[in-house]
C-alpha cells in the first residue's frame, strides 16, 4: 500500500525587489559657474530597467543618466547663486540622488517625488520666481501635461527655462507657445557649450489692463 500522493504541492516565489541604483556607482566632475561639481550616479543606467515599473506606468530609468541638457541649463542658472530651491521628479529614486548630490557639493535644497498629473509640492508654494526643466519633452504625453501645468507654477512676473536636445515630441509644445493665442513669450537661444541644446524662456503674455 502506497502513501497518498494527491496532496497539491505549492511554490511560493520569493518576494520580488527592484534594481538597486546604489549599488554601483561612478562620479563624474562637471564644471559650473568656474566651480567643479562632483556628482555621482548609477554606472550603468540599463542595468535599472525594471519591466514591473514599465508595464505599470511606462517609467524608464532616464534619470540616471547626465544629460546635456541638464548640463547646459545648470550653466545657465549658475549666476542665480542664493535662491531657494525645490527640486522635483516622479522617481523617488532620482529625488535621493539629487538631494545626496546637493549636499556633497555644499548646495541647500527640497525635494520632492511628484508628477506633472499629481503636482501638489510644486503648487504648495506657487507662484515660483523661476522654474527649470532640462530634456522633459521626450514622450508625445509630456508637452500638453507640461502646458497644463505651467500656468499654475508662474505668474506674468515669473519664468520657465526649458533646456531641450531637439526630440521630436517637443515641437508640439513649442508650436503651441510660439502664437500669442497661448498666453506665452517665447525666447530661443543655441547653447554654446552644447550646439545641439537649445535653451527656451518663457514668461506669460501680460493679460488685459483691469
Amino acid at each position: 500500500m502506497t502513501g497518498d500522493s494527491s496532496a497539491a504541492r505549492f511554490t511560493v516565489a520569493a518576494p520580488r525587489t527592484a534594481p538597486d541604483p546604489w549599488r554601483d556607482l561612478a562620479e563624474r566632475p562637471v564644471t559650473v559657474g568656474g566651480r567643479e561639481l562632483r556628482l555621482v550616479h548609477p554606472r550603468d543606467s540599463e542595468a535599472l530597467l525594471d519591466e514591473e515599473a514599465f508595464e505599470r506606468e511606462e517609467f524608464l530609468p532616464y534619470w540616471a543618466q547626465l544629460w546635456p541638457s541638464g548640463i547646459a541649463l545648470a550653466r545657465a542658472v549658475a549666476a542665480l547663486a542664493g535662491a531657494r530651491v525645490l527640486a522635483t521628479d516622479w522617481s523617488a529614486d532620482a529625488v535621493a540622488f539629487t538631494a545626496a548630490n546637493a549636499s556633497r557639493n555644499g548646495a541647500s535644497l527640497r525635494t520632492a517625488a511628484c508628477s506633472w498629473t499629481e503636482p501638489a509640492p510644486m503648487l504648495a508654494q506657487a507662484p515660483w520666481d523661476l522654474v527649470l526643466a532640462a530634456d522633459v519633452l521626450y514622450e508625445a504625453r509630456n508637452g500638453p501635461q507640461l502646458l497644463e501645468l505651467l500656468p499654475r507654477l508662474v505668474d506674468e512676473a515669473g519664468e520657465v527655462w526649458i533646456a531641450d536636445p531637439g526630440r521630436r515630441p517637443a515641437e508640439r509644445f513649442l508650436t503651441a507657445t510660439a502664437t500669442p493665442v497661448s498666453g506665452w513669450l517665447r525666447r530661443s537661444t543655441q547653447d554654446r557649450w552644447f550646439p545641439q541644446i537649445t535653451l527656451h524662456r518663457l514668461r506669460r503674455r501680460p493679460g488685459p489692463a483691469r
